[in-house]
């Protein structure tokens, strides 16, 4: 099976979003839906998405001013939906940090092709590796499968979050804290034994028993390395 992943829908009219919904079930996308900027931005405040879909006009506010606003602080994929096909709108909203622009009516496969090269690009543009093979181990961050020997590894969502979270940070040491914020927006000092608990939970998932597959490593008092190289002497194990 497949891992789901979270998309943020945003958009006024319920039948475009049921429509969105089901769609990117088919492409096992895991969808959030908001009807207002406000509820929109909300969200984003609070948990990690893959793509926002964001219709050019909400009730409350402009959608090219929610992009706005979400450039401030993300660079988290945003396809631009509309009713107008004009290129001053188009132009305007890929100034503005639009990954891309599509204009209603529209088919769903390539729908769902159009946000995969979204995903891609920004993964590029990050320095990340959309497709990383470790030993038997193959893990897909556009498609978002996760596979050992070709068998199918289900992770949860928070799961999923710290393993792109260290993909994206590869080779380099993530403190506690830097993780912490990073998973959940705020920091409790009593959130490392959980952290704790997730990263056991991602290790047995992703590296199994094999002997000398270490892939994520402990930093004693720190926190946590990703490397396919690792380094001796640098590290302890959990």
């Amino acid at each position: 099976m497949s891992i789901s992943q979270a998309i943020l829908l945003v958009d006024d009219d319920i039948q475009i979003r049921r429509f969105l919904k089901v769609g990117l079930g088919t492409g096992n996308f895991k969808v959030s839906e908001a009807r207002t900027a406000a509820a929109a931005l909300a969200l984003l405040a609070e948990q990690e998405f893959a793509l926002v879909i964001l219709d050019i006009g909400l009730p409350d506010r402009g959608g090219l001013e929610v992009l706005s606003e979400i450039r401030k602080t993300s660079k988290v994929p945003v396809i631009i939906l509309s009713v107008r096909n004009d290129e001053a709108g188009k132009v305007q909203a890929l100034d503005l940090g639009a990954d891309d622009y599509v204009t209603k009516p529209f088919g769903m496969p390539e729908f769902l092709a159009r946000i995969r090269t979204a995903i891609r690009h920004r993964l590029q543009s990050t320095g990340t590796q959309s497709l990383i093979r470790v030993g038997d181990l193959e893990i897909d961050l556009v498609n978002y499968h996760i596979r050992r020997n070709g068998t199918e590894i289900q992770l949860t969502r928070t799961e999923l979050t710290l393993l792109r979270l260290f993909i994206e940070h590869q080779d380099k040491v993530l403190t506690h804290e830097f993780i912490l914020r990073s998973l959940r927006g705020r920091y409790h000092t009593n959130d490392a034994q959980y952290l704790r608990v997730y990263v056991r939970a991602l290790r047995n998932k992703i590296e199994g028993d094999h002997v000398g597959r270490k892939i994520i490593h402990t930093i004693t008092g720190i926190g946590y390395r990703f490397s396919m190289t690792p380094q001796p002497g640098l590290l302890s194990v959990e």
